[in-house]
């Protein structure tokens, strides 16, 4: 007998970006982590542990962190809920709100843990195509009649943002549940937040990973209506934030001077590197998150990633269609986006492309 249900055998499961060893000496710009240390606040509260909070098992829905977010986005208490990253969030839609029979759709290409996980659930999917320029495809995706329809904004990889009319079409057209996947929503300069607050069937999903530098505490959180959050909380694990993120999280997230400082920061890095990649040829997609998305001029994205590996440097690619011949870079300290724009010259100087 198989151990494991045929979906399960039959899928292949989400491969993340890579890690490098501890210790080993490498510019990172792949998985789109915060170049900046997190917020002080957090980090005196995480010295500040006594023994007695690591002792006793975390509040069931984190009380700390909840209050605090809701005090600071001015939404109910009732109307958050925390999770072990917003990835852990969307393992809780796809538990309750798809099956076979139950699909899932989103537009494409996209996060691909969404697949990942609907092939978990045995859920069918419609993945509805952007156009060249990632404009959101609202007719295709209301089509689709999905359970759960999402839509991440912006967008990963391309770090487009999806319009608010758009996003608003798409919530008067779906019948089923809508979440808008804010990880970078951050570094945008609109959010969706009035969509879950006047709409039931609209959540919207952050993180402290990317804007708060929290990426290896494992914190997120869901906004919506108390009716879809009570469904979630019927499927999540038993203390899914433990007490640590809770009480560093909340400490981090009530620091939003410190907050906006940092994101200030990295959206500049940000227009700097696109016209310095702008300037050697590259194709650079609009970005509203902490990444781009970019074309080498002669196509040749793999090519490029494997000599910027070699000299110390990752960034992301997508070994697939239509990817195949676009880049991800995280945006990193204007130190190191300099020193990744030096060793692409060099790598196309060295291949008689300079």
């Amino acid at each position: 007998m198989p151990l494991f249900r045929p979906n399960i055998d039959g899928m292949t499961g989400y491969v993340p970006g890579e890690q490098p060893l501890a210790g080993e000496k490498v510019i990172k710009l792949n998985t789109n982590e915060n170049p900046y240390a997190p917020s002080p606040a957090a980090m005196s509260v995480l010295g500040g542990l006594d023994s007695e909070r690591l002792r006793r098992y975390s509040h069931p829905t984190a009380r700390a962190f909840r209050e605090t977010v809701a005090g600071v986005l001015d939404v109910p208490a009732e109307w958050v809920l925390p999770g072990n990253g917003s990835d852990d969030l969307l393992t809780m839609i796809f538990r309750a709100g798809t099956e076979p029979g139950r699909s899932a759709a989103y537009p494409v290409p996209t996060y691909t843990l969404y697949r990942t996980l609907a092939e978990i659930q045995d859920a069918e999917v419609a993945e509805v195509p952007f156009d060249e320029d990632f404009h959101l495809p609202v007719d295709g995706l209301v089509s689709a009649r999905a359970a759960v329809t999402l839509v991440a904004h912006p967008n990963a990889p391309s770090g487009t943002a999806m319009p608010r009319a758009r996003l608003e079409a798409l919530a008067e057209g779906v019948s089923g549940l809508l979440v808008v996947d804010e990880a970078y929503v951050d570094f945008a300069d609109h959010h969706a937040l009035d969509l879950a607050r006047s709409r039931e069937n609209v959540v919207v999903l952050r993180t402290l990973s990317k804007g708060y530098s929290l990426a290896g505490l494992r914190l997120g959180f869901a906004v919506g209506n108390p009716a879809i959050l009570d469904g979630l909380m019927k499927v999540k694990d038993s203390y899914n934030v433990g007490s640590v993120p809770c009480a560093v999280g909340a400490a981090a997230f009530a620091d939003q001077a410190y907050h906006r400082e940092c994101v200030e920061r990295v959206k500049a890095s940000r227009a700097t590197l696109a016209g310095d990649l702008a300037g050697l040829g590259f194709r650079v997609w609009p970005s509203a998150a902490n990444f781009l998305f970019v074309r080498p001029p002669d196509g040749e994205a793999g090519r490029l990633y494997e000599c910027l590996k070699e000299r110390g440097i990752l960034i992301r690619y997508f070994n697939r269609p239509p990817l195949a011949d676009k880049l991800r870079i995280t945006i990193g300290t204007d130190e190191q986006n300099a020193e990744l724009v030096r060793e692409i010259v060099s790598i196309r100087a060295g291949a008689g492309d300079g």
